[in-house]
C-alpha cells in the first residue's frame, strides 16, 4: 500500500502569527506617535495650540489608519467602522445626544441643588461663526483621538485576542494618555481610563466608530460652554464661568468636570444606558469576530 502524500500546510497570514500582530500594532502606534509629534511643533506657531492639536490628532489618527490598512491588508478606509449607511447617522446622532445630554446634566445638578453657580463674564463669547468653527475643532479633535484609540489596532486586537481582553489595556492608555495634561489627578485619570472603556464599549455595541465619535464629541463640545475646563485646559468660548462650592473631589478643581466624581459616575451610568439602547449594530470588516451574536444586539 503507498503512503500518502502528508497535505502541505498553509501558510499562517502574518497577522496571525504573534510577530506579525506586533508588527501591525507597532506600526500603528508608531505612525499615530510620529505623526502627531512631527506636525505639532509645525503647526503650533501658524494655529495655536488648540487648532495645532486638533489638526495633529486628526492627521495622525487619518494617516496611521490609512498607511496600516494599505500595508498590511489593502482594505479600505471605511473598514475601520466609517462606512456611510443609514445606522452610521443614527449612531452619530444617539452619540451626540448621549454624551451632551451627560455633560450638561452634570454642571446643571450642582447648579440646581445651589451647589455651584453661573457667572457672567463682561465682553467675553463668540460670535456665531467663532463658535461653529470651534465645534468643527472638536468634532475633529474627537474623531482623531476615536480613530487612534478604537480604529484599526483596537479592532485588530479584538479579532486576535477578544472584545474585553482588548477593551481593558486600551481604555488605560487612553487614560495615561491625559495624565500630561495640566492640573491633571489621580481620579482624573482613572475617571479618563473610564470614559475611555465607555468610548471602547460604544464601539462594540454598534460595531463602527460613529457613536463613540458621537459621544466623545457632544461630551467635549458641552463642558466649555458651561465655561468648565475640558480635560485640564480653558477653552474661551462662553460668557459664563462656572463657580464651584464644593470640594475638588465632585468639582474636579483646575482639571475640570473630569476629574471628579460626578463624572464617574455618568460614565459608569452611560454604560447601562448603551447596553440597553437599541441600535443597529454594523457589520465590522476588521473585528469580525463581533458580527457573532455574543453581544445584545437591539434593534429599532
Amino acid at each position: 500500500m503507498t503512503p500518502s502524500a502528508p497535505v502541505p500546510t498553509p501558510p499562517t497570514a502574518s497577522g496571525d502569527t504573534k510577530l506579525g500582530i506586533i508588527l501591525r500594532i507597532g506600526f500603528f502606534i508608531f505612525t499615530a506617535y510620529l505623526a502627531s509629534n512631527f506636525l505639532l511643533p509645525i503647526l503650533y506657531p501658524l494655529f495655536g495650540l488648540q487648532i495645532a492639536g486638533t489638526l495633529g490628532l486628526a492627521a495622525a489618527g487619518l494617516g496611521a489608519n490609512l498607511l496600516t490598512l494599505a500595508i498590511f491588508d489593502r482594505r479600505s478606509f471605511t473598514d475601520i467602522g466609517l462606512h456611510l449607511v443609514p445606522a452610521s447617522g443614527l449612531h452619530l446622532i444617539f452619540g451626540i445626544v448621549l454624551g451632551a445630554t451627560s455633560a450638561a446634566l452634570s454642571l446643571a445638578l450642582p447648579l440646581l441643588e445651589g451647589t455651584a453657580h453661573l457667572i457672567l463674564k463682561p465682553n467675553a463669547g463668540l460670535p456665531w461663526p467663532t463658535l461653529a468653527f470651534y465645534l468643527t475643532t472638536l468634532l475633529l479633535a474627537a474623531a482623531g483621538e476615536e480613530m487612534i484609540f478604537h480604529g484599526y489596532a483596537f479592532q485588530f486586537l479584538i479579532e486576535k485576542i477578544g472584545a474585553y481582553a482588548s477593551l481593558l489595556p486600551v481604555a488605560v492608555i487612553f487614560g495615561l494618555a491625559h495624565s500630561s495634561n495640566p492640573h491633571a489627578t489621580a481620579l482624573s485619570v482613572f475617571n479618563t481610563s473610564l470614559w475611555g472603556a465607555l468610548l471602547g464599549y460604544a464601539f462594540l455595541r454598534s460595531r463602527d466608530l460613529w457613536l463613540p465619535i458621537g459621544i466623545h464629541f457632544g461630551w467635549n463640545a458641552v463642558l466649555p460652554l458651561f465655561g468648565v475646563n475640558l480635560s485640564g485646559i480653558t477653552i474661551e468660548v462662553s460668557r459664563y464661568f462656572y463657580k464651584w462650592d464644593s470640594s475638588p473631589l465632585w468639582s474636579g478643581g483646575a482639571y475640570g468636570p473630569e476629574g471628579g466624581l460626578l463624572t464617574t459616575f455618568f460614565g459608569a451610568l452611560l454604560f447601562y444606558v448603551l447596553y440597553r439602547m437599541p441600535l443597529r449594530p454594523q457589520h465590522a470588516d476588521i473585528a469580525q469576530s463581533l458580527n457573532e451574536p455574543d453581544l445584545p444586539d437591539l434593534d429599532v
